[in-house]
């Protein structure tokens, strides 16, 4: 065969392959901790990378809301591995020397979820604005309560700017009705600790009219603490954020009031495109909003 034809066939038969290995952009996705939240985000970045093969996606996942070592070991892990971009919901503003090792390391960082305070590194921050998510469950709150009454509060993780800003908007939500914040309990974001934070609260003010919860999972902890008590659906107002972990069976059932709802989906696709984007060089907002939105009984089928 003639060699210049042969060299030509060849340069057509390369072009016509699919990319090869070396052709992907390896990215990392590192999620908090297995909750329907964060596997919501998971199976949304895992469908975007499978919608666009040059993208080859490793994921990774924490055992608790406080699993800081373990979030650190993911973060070594994903350098290690050679990861070009790495999308990550930080578990605590800790992580960031992890973190800092990775910019050195040339990756793209986008913060997913929950910023780090104060952190350079950072390429951008794909997340619900929790300080207005906060103040959608507070003009909630605003309409049901009245100067005076009794709240207790379930803390997330305190001293993460995501969780802390839950409570910020939602007390700024409030706006000129001033209540009486009678308990505050760090949760960590767990079913336990807010079933028993929610107990400690009841026992020391039988007359509370409201519960706010700054994350999900703590909800069913509360409804069941509620219910031991013998308090009826009625008589306390429950408002949670995230409408997740049993959340929406709970406004379904009458036992939650209502909660601002995330869209985890929308941040697992955003978070990779985000960091895709950055790799190549193209530009990318500083802040994307992935928006959020009030769930109550007369729309909670919008959300199931």
């Amino acid at each position: 065969m003639n060699r210049k034809l042969f060299a030509g066939l060849a340069i057509a038969v390369a072009f016509a392959m699919p990319a090869s290995a070396a052709d992907k952009i390896k990215v990392g996705l590192i999620t908090k901790f297995p909750v329907p939240f964060y596997s919501t985000m998971e199976d949304a970045a895992k469908k975007y990378a499978a919608a666009h093969p040059e993208i080859e996606l490793v994921t990774g996942q924490g055992q608790a809301a406080t699993d800081i070592e373990g979030q650190i070991a993911l973060i070594e892990s994903m350098i290690t591995q050679g990861v070009k971009g790495l999308a990550i919901t930080p578990v605590d503003p800790t992580v960031a020397p992890a973190l800092d090792k990775a910019v050195a390391a040339g990756i793209k960082v986008v913060l997913v979820d929950n910023s780090i305070p104060d952190w350079k590194g950072q390429t951008a921050l794909v997340s619900t604005n929790n300080l207005n998510g906060g103040k959608i469950a507070g003009e909630y709150l605003k309409t049901v309560l009245k100067s005076g009454d009794k709240v207790g509060i379930l803390q997330g993780v305190p001293g993460v700017p995501a969780l802390d800003d839950r409570v910020t908007g939602m007390m700024e939500g409030l706006g000129d009705v001033k209540i009486d914040v009678v308990g505050k309990g760090a949760t960590n974001c767990t079913l336990e600790l807010g079933t028993s934070v929610t107990e400690d609260i009841l026992t020391a003010n039988p007359d509370l009219k409201a519960i706010y919860s700054a994350c999900g999972p703590p909800i069913p902890g509360a409804v069941k603490s509620i219910s031991n008590a013998g308090i009826a659906n009625d008589k306390i107002i429950l408002v949670g954020f995230d409408a997740c972990c049993g959340e929406i069976e709970a406004i379904k059932s009458g036992a939650e009031d209502a909660s601002v709802a995330q869209f985890p989906a929308k941040m697992g696709e955003l978070g990779i495109d985000t960091v895709v984007k950055a790799i190549r060089g193209e530009a990318v907002e500083a802040n994307v909003d992935t928006g959020a939105g009030l769930v109550t009984l007369q729309n909670v089928k919008d959300f199931e």
